[in-house]
């Protein structure tokens, strides 16, 4: 039976909220384990949907998994399977991620096109062209990208564009090769920046982490390691636009507050009250009605695509009107169609949206297309007169853990049906 959430309007959100590890971080290190023959141990994980079934990805290629809490042990055996087509890939887009290391440990890979939300094509090309780079054949073969390679060499690679998966992979198949690789134009996420430290500590040789530019020098084996997963930048602005858009007054504790030094001057512009207590906690306090504020999606250190819906919800409750640009996925504006069954003036063209905000806005049945999306209907719904009911809630599970009982601690009242 289908579950959905009913919200009802009117709260506001007070309190404080903690933020566990990285969902777009924690999947790349469970497959970074296939390069360490050996136990790695990865702490502070989130306990989300994507995490077992992501370890089942892993015992698919011959791992043990087991995960407890917050924490998860992968246990790699000395011959891995090279064939990564499991059922649980198809749930997923970062099941790719499996890709680099099983080149790079194995020389050969086959694993199955992944799944994972549905908010515009994700080509693997630049995935295809580095690893061909790095010396590997690759091609599309029965709906599994199919790579092999007699051996690994050092390239110089550059990305047409600083796509994260092709960083992380590519990074993965190149920290095994004989010789250096240098990847320029390369994704400079934090998630990049807590892939390379893990890799190092499992003796890695990476240089230039948390810049555009990596350089690998290649070594012959890695040695399991443990690791503590960042925070999650993601769910963390997810609450300070929740504070934003209900005139609350939230700290967010568990993620470090320069990872979202963009996010909190938006807000900041909005009219919150933004502080910064420390490393790894910041607070966000709105009184009045928020003002409109333009965004546009670009790679880090840009407005995250990810947090798009977030940025479209709060234009909607906004003083003025807002112009929303959406550069990396073409199908993240469906989330608009929702959102204007809850009363938002909302229109697209193109990459654009403009969204003229309102006092309030109206409840209705809506349904989520995609994790973010998910999260910025039922923040709408916050904003709503009535009771909002937002199905298709299981992407919400693939993202944010104890997201019902976060909410309804910070003053919602928010139910799963």
């Amino acid at each position: 039976m289908s579950e959905h959430f009913q919200v009802h309007g009117g709260a506001r959100l007070v309190g404080e909220v903690d933020v566990v590890g990285a969902k777009n971080s924690v999947l790349k290190l469970m497959a970074a384990a296939l390069l360490a023959e050996g136990t790695t141990t990865l702490r502070n994980c989130p306990r989300i949907l994507d995490v077992p079934l992501m370890g089942d990805v892993l015992r698919s290629l011959g791992c043990e998994v087991a995960i407890e809490g917050d924490t998860v042990q992968i246990t790699t055996p000395a011959q891995l399977n090279h064939r990564a087509d499991s059922a649980s890939m198809g749930k997923l887009r970062a099941s790719v991620c499996v890709l680099g290391p099983l080149v790079g440990r194995c020389k050969r890979a086959v694993v199955a096109l992944p799944g994972g939300d549905a908010i515009g094509s994700r080509p693997l090309d630049m995935h295809q062209s580095g690893l061909r780079q790095l010396g590997a054949h690759s091609e599309i073969e029965h709906g599994c990208v199919v790579a092999e390679a007699e051996g690994l060499h050092g390239a110089q690679i550059w990305l047409d564009f600083p796509s994260v998966g092709a960083t992380e992979n590519i990074l993965m198949a190149a920290v095994l090769a004989n010789g250096t690789t240098v990847i320029d134009n390369a994704a400079r996420e934090p998630e990049i920046l807590d892939l390379c430290t893990m890799l190092q500590q499992m003796g890695g040789k990476i240089e230039g982490a948390g810049t555009s530019t990596l350089t690998v020098h290649g070594v012959d084996a890695l040695q399991p390691t443990e690791h503590r997963v960042i925070g999650d930048r993601i769910v963390g602005a997810t609450w300070a636009f929740a504070a934003a858009m209900t005139r609350g007054d939230v700290t967010v504790r568990g993620v470090d507050p320069h990872h979202l030094d963009l996010v909190l001057e938006k807000l900041r512009l909005s009219g919150a009250e933004v502080t910064i207590d420390d490393s790894q906690t910041f607070r966000v306090v709105q009184r009045d009605r928020p003002a409109a504020v333009d965004f546009v999606t670009l790679p880090y250190p840009g407005f995250a695509t990810d947090l798009q819906p977030f940025a479209v919800a709060l234009a909607s409750v906004a003083d003025g009107t807002s112009m929303i640009t959406e550069n990396l996925f073409e199908a993240r504006f469906r989330f608009i169609e929702e959102m204007v069954r809850l009363g938002a003036d909302a229109r697209t063209d193109g990459h654009h949206a403009v969204v003229r905000g309102v006092e309030r806005l109206s409840s209705a049945p809506v349904w989520a297309p995609d994790i973010r999306a998910g999260v910025g209907l039922v923040l709408a719904g916050l904003c709503a007169d009535g009771m909002t009911d937002v199905w298709d809630v299981f992407h919400i599970d693939r993202g944010y853990p104890l997201f019902v009982e976060n909410m309804n601690r910070l003053g919602a009242d928010v139910r799963r049906i």
